[in-house]
């Protein structure tokens, strides 16, 4: 059963890189069995079609557009993850759905796909995230965490 945590987002434009900041977060306090891959999936290009169809679940973190206040966290699964799209807050949303809608295509998607999201604050051009947004991360990856015990997995909190 292999997974990928993908962090998404462009660590450019503030607060859209969210999901990459997670992920980082996550891979430098915790450790996961070999059959667990974390990737900086950046704003995932059509190139991740081969990655993501190597694995049967899919954790992808991102920034999301839910119409809650910013800073909000959320959980999608499922047939969840879908409606997500339909707001898309970023270039690189339509590469995920496109990407997801391929593999669905070909027949090899992955069993089932999560998104650990967060409502973002300023999507203005900058490296820095909003400090609202910053304060979440600890959260996020706890959910990473939590997401990936939910599929059977332990991950080790690093020493």
């Amino acid at each position: 059963m292999s997974i990928l945590v993908l962090g998404l987002g462009n660590i450019l434009l503030m607060d859209e890189g969210v999901g990459v900041r997670a992920m980082e977060a996550f891979d430098a306090a915790w450790t996961v069995p070999d059959h667990v891959s974390v990737v900086d999936g950046g704003t995932c290009g059509m190139d991740m079609l081969d990655l993501i169809a190597s694995h049967k679940h899919l954790i992808a973190v991102d920034a999301v557009k839910t119409g809650a206040p910013p800073a909000t966290l959320t959980v999608l699964r499922g047939d969840e993850v879908p409606a997500y799209f339909k707001g898309k807050l970023s270039p690189h949303q339509l590469g995920l759905s496109d990407l997801l809608a391929s593999l669905r295509l070909q027949d090899e998607a992955p069993e089932s796909v999560t998104v650990v999201g967060c409502v973002p604050m300023a999507l203005g051009t900058g490296l820095m995230m909003s400090p609202e947004i910053e304060a979440v991360i600890p959260r996020m990856v706890a959910m990473i965490v939590e997401e990936l015990a939910r599929l059977g997995v332990t991950a080790t909190p690093r020493e």
